[in-house]
């Protein structure tokens, strides 16, 4: 159980996240009629510290913080396949977000199927490319909660039975309120008190434990008479699983519709490509984390059968004194309320812009849009944490696997169609049919393991099997479409039909 200065450090992060959501209103630049905009996007007001802190907030969840170590704890090397790939996201955002950044200010976009409808002219493109995102966001909502419980209940933080739900209730309602009234802005100011206490905890954490250990070759030696030595080191069969599974997941990263309205969010591209430059200070902290997955080896701690998440907050629990402890867990439980938020508040947006907008309420004013995006934001909320308490944490685990296959395949449309409109939005949604089948059977068919053997040759990430899949069908049935002489929709973007990766003149706050 949990000592009374744990639980009053801890209560007090939690509190201190509440009062800086009550601020949130702070950040509205300025007195504005209601619009889609304003709620979700923050009016694309944010400057380098506010899109930094925001950015690396919502990429870096409370899932990732314990599910890292705790891969880490049971498999070794493979874990810490969450380095590369969050390295490799920076040149790909660099490029990416700012791209696209500019092209939804000028056009007043506020989610990717809004671009790929105005790239394409195509509704049932558009209509897939934001199914998909609300599809593969909802589990990685309840995974937040998943995160959180797992965390307190390793540090004796949270209740059994029906008092620990009402604690997880009483978090998230807290969160659904300011989210509803003040929209991005919540999140954002409490991504501040993320950032301090994840960097000051865990910096806390590292030291304690090299201190008691005697260095980091202590811990590893420690970790490898317990895993044993190879299961440290990658072996040559496993490097192109962990190769291609840290290509695909950063590209299925900026696919998610937290991780782009968190980017659009930024007042210009010059905004984003410096918080791209800065965001591996994030990285740095993911992989301090796999490092306490691999100390919680070294020093004995025995996690529950199936609950290796659950190493570090054990090893947290032994480790640290009271108030320490309490500033860890309530830095991973407010590292999990900034993601929650912008995913509910991204799945909403997309759904008010590109379905009830698209399909049931054309005419509908923008105050209505945000009442009606604010509805559904609560909505997710709810339902996320009716998902938690519904079914086992390994359902919200295998959706969320299956959610970075499905997410990937809206690739093609939205980054590749920031380059060249020559791919035929009819050949696009083939090839999205395509990888969506053939990336669910894949890992359906391995037990729901993202990692699938391809034929008798090596085990690579499903994701980018199904994504090479989608691309041939996407190139062939373009060419046949073009000999067939069948039309497109018109582009309204402005962009070039061809391929070119020449710079754009941006607009935006900071770039007059």
């Amino acid at each position: 159980m949990a000592d009374g200065a744990m639980t009053a450090t801890f209560l007090a992060v939690i509190g201190g996240a509440s009062l800086l959501a009550v601020t949130a209103r702070r950040l509205r630049p300025s007195e504005r009629l209601p619009s889609l905009e304003g709620w979700a996007l923050a009016d694309r007001s944010l400057g380098p510290v506010w899109t930094w802190l925001l950015l690396g907030g919502t990429i870096f969840t409370a899932y990732t913080f314990a599910a890292i170590p705790g891969l880490a704890y049971g498999n070794g090397a493979p874990a810490f396949f969450a380095v590369p790939y969050t390295v490799i996201v920076c040149p790909i955002a660099f490029v990416l977000l700012s791209r696209l950044w500019s092209v939804a200010r000028a056009h007043g976009y506020v989610t990717a199927a809004d671009f790929v409808r105005g790239r394409y002219g195509s509704p049932p493109l558009a209509l897939v490319v934001a199914l998909t995102g609300i599809l593969a966001t909802m589990p990685y909502l309840a995974l937040q909660l998943l995160g959180i419980r797992a965390v307190l209940a390793a540090g004796g933080v949270y209740p059994r039975g029906a008092a620990g739900d009402l604690v997880m209730v009483a978090l998230f309602a807290g969160l659904a309120v300011a989210t509803y009234r003040h929209g991005l802005r919540a999140p954002t100011v409490i991504s501040a008190l993320k950032a301090v206490a994840v960097f000051v905890s865990l910096t806390a954490v590292t030291w304690l434990v090299l201190n008691r250990l005697g260095g980091p070759g202590a811990v590893f030696d420690g970790a490898a008479e317990r895993l044993g030595g190879p299961a440290l080191l990658l072996s040559p069969e496993q490097q192109p699983a962990y190769a291609t599974l840290a290509l695909g997941s950063a590209l299925a990263l900026l696919m998610y519709p937290h991780v782009l309205t968190a980017g659009f969010a930024a007042d210009g591209p010059r905004t984003l490509r410096k918080v791209s430059v800065a965001l591996p200070a994030w990285t740095g902290l993911l992989a301090l984390f796999g490092f306490l997955g691999i100390a919680a080896l070294a020093t004995g701690v025995r996690a529950p059968e199936g609950g290796a998440e659950a190493a570090v907050p054990m090893l947290v629990d032994r480790l640290m004194p009271g108030p320490l402890a309490g500033l860890v867990f309530g830095a991973i439980t407010v590292a999990a309320l900034v993601p929650a938020a912008v995913m509910s508040i991204a799945a909403a947006t997309s759904f008010v812009r590109n379905v009830y907008v698209e399909y049931v309420h054309p005419t509908a004013t923008p105050k209505r849009q945000v009442r009606i995006a604010k509805a559904v934001s609560l909505t997710a909320k709810v339902g996320a944490v009716a998902f938690v308490f519904g079914l086992r944490d390994q359902d919200a685990i295998n959706l969320q696997l299956l959610g970075g296959v499905w997410i990937l395949q809206i690739f093609p449309a939205v980054a590749v169609g920031l380059f060249t409109g020559r791919l035929h939005p009819r050949a696009l949604l083939a090839g999205w049919g395509v990888g969506m089948v053939a990336g669910t059977f894949m890992v359906v068919r391995e037990g729901f393991s993202s990692i699938v053997p391809i034929g008798s040759g090596p085990e690579i990430y499903a994701g980018i099997a199904a994504l090479l899949l989608n691309l041939t069908v996407a190139v062939a049935g373009t060419a046949v479409l073009e000999r067939l002489g069948v039309p497109r929709g018109a582009d309204l973007t402005g962009l070039p039909s061809r391929l070119s990766v020449g710079r754009r003149p941006e607009t935006g706050a900071n770039n007059p």
